[in-house]
């Protein structure tokens, strides 16, 4: 495939990124795999998730392999001024500027919006905090833990299973990722009708108080409020994956005909005129009798017999799968979601590929994850710095690691 737009929708498209752990490599790796030359600006110590075991080498764990793919590594002292003036070379040179500092600390470094603005008026700078600007939670750290707790998340766990509980990935930094990515894509196209460059900021804490409040915003959407916040059949401790004779599974009549067709299956069509199960409404208030129900039967028999009937029946179901056990289902290995590449330096190695999918651009592995500091030299010279300009930016601090 050839032309413009070859390597996505976003070639062309320079990304200066100044975030380290999950949330801001998140986005930025949404970024890189639209076609961004995305370059990841490090401190001589790299970003904390190089060092998280396991790795072949120290500085390249495999979060970072996959965070960081599509991207090249700079490092840079931000403290030195030959380093901060090399930043701004390129700043004046760049589409998008994200960086997921505290306020306090991205002004002390100089490269806060107010800082920046007049080297480059269209410039998209994306701030990702903990927490919103004018509140008094404005100025304090923030991590994914902290933010569930704060969020409602953790919460959510007591009304199903009696005390507050973490969810066991980092939800509220990937989601997060997920909002700077599409707040930027937002603030480039108003740019591209003519808008101007802008600085855009997106809290972890209210994304993630509104993401849960899209279905379990419920009675509590009205004032005064019609009822509890709270979505009914989630909340419910019956709702979980179901035990089998071989495992576990999820089995989830949902519309009428669904629920028809199991109760036939089961050999309870009686059910299908119960007043308790006659409509949407009525099922949602009887969940725990459907639930408790289809835990019942689903220990009667393997997953393959209830994912055969289901299909047929066109009742949602899927096995529980362990992500050890993802490379080998077959839907992800038939749309090869997938693939074992070699690496320079750490050899072969496993690439989950964007899920988006562009007609006119397919996922292309453009850079293996770089090491820290790898295409430090060629970007700068790439943004136009010359060699001796080059040299002094990069005479840094050994790193403490």
């Amino acid at each position: 495939m050839s032309g413009k737009f070859e390597n996505g929708p976003l070639t062309g498209i320079k990304v200066i990124d100044l975030t380290n752990v999950v949330m801001g490599p998140y986005a930025t790796h949404i970024l890189a795999d639209m076609g961004a030359d995305v370059v990841k600006l490090e401190s001589p110590d790299g970003d904390l998730m190089r060092y998280y075991r396991p790795y072949r080498h120290s500085g390249m764990s495999g979060q970072v392999m996959h965070l960081n793919r599509n991207k090249r590594s700079l490092v840079l002292d931000l403290k030195r001024p030959e380093s901060a003036a090399a930043l701004r070379r390129m700043i004046e040179k760049s589409d998008v500027l994200v960086h997921n500092m505290r306020r306090k600390a991205i002004k002390r470094l100089g490269f806060s919006y107010e800082d920046v603005k007049s080297l480059n008026p269209n410039l998209i700078y994306c701030g990702a905090y903990g927490f919103g600007s004018g509140g008094p939670y404005e100025d304090k750290a923030a991590y994914d833990d902290m933010i569930q707790a704060g969020s409602g998340a953790a919460a959510l766990s007591a009304r199903v299973h009696g005390e507050p509980a973490y969810m066991p990935t980092a939800v509220c930094d990937k989601l997060t990722g997920q909002t700077i990515a599409y707040a930027i894509l937002g603030a480039l196209f108003q740019r591209a009708s003519g808008g101007g460059g802008q600085e855009i900021e997106v809290p972890m804490f209210e994304t993630c108080i509104e993401f849960m409040l899209s279905e379990h915003i419920c009675g509590g959407s009205f004032e005064p409020p019609l009822g509890k916040v709270g979505y009914m059949r989630i909340l419910d401790p019956s709702r979980k994956p179901f035990k089998t004779m071989d495992g576990y599974i999820c089995i989830m009549p949902y519309s009428e005909k669904n629920w028809h067709d199991f109760f036939d299956y089961i050999g309870i069509p009686e059910h299908k005129t119960d007043p308790r199960f006659l409509s949407y409404d009525a099922r949602v208030q009887h969940v725990d009798i459907l639930y408790g129900l289809i835990g019942t039967e689903a220990v009667k028999r393997p997953n393959a017999v209830w994912v055969e009937f289901c299909d047929k029946a066109s009742i949602p179901c899927m096995p529980v799968i362990s992500l050890d056990d993802m490379p080998d289902d077959p839907h992800v290995q038939a749309v090869e979601l997938y693939k074992v590449y070699d690496h320079p330096t750490e050899g072969k190695y496993r690439v989950v590929r964007s899920p988006v999918k562009y007609a006119s651009a397919p996922f292309k592995l453009r850079h293996h994850s770089p090491t820290l500091g790898q295409d430090s030299a060629q970007v700068l010279a790439d943004f136009g710095l010359n060699d001796e300009e080059i040299r002094r930016a990069l005479i840094t601090a050994k790193s403490s690691r």
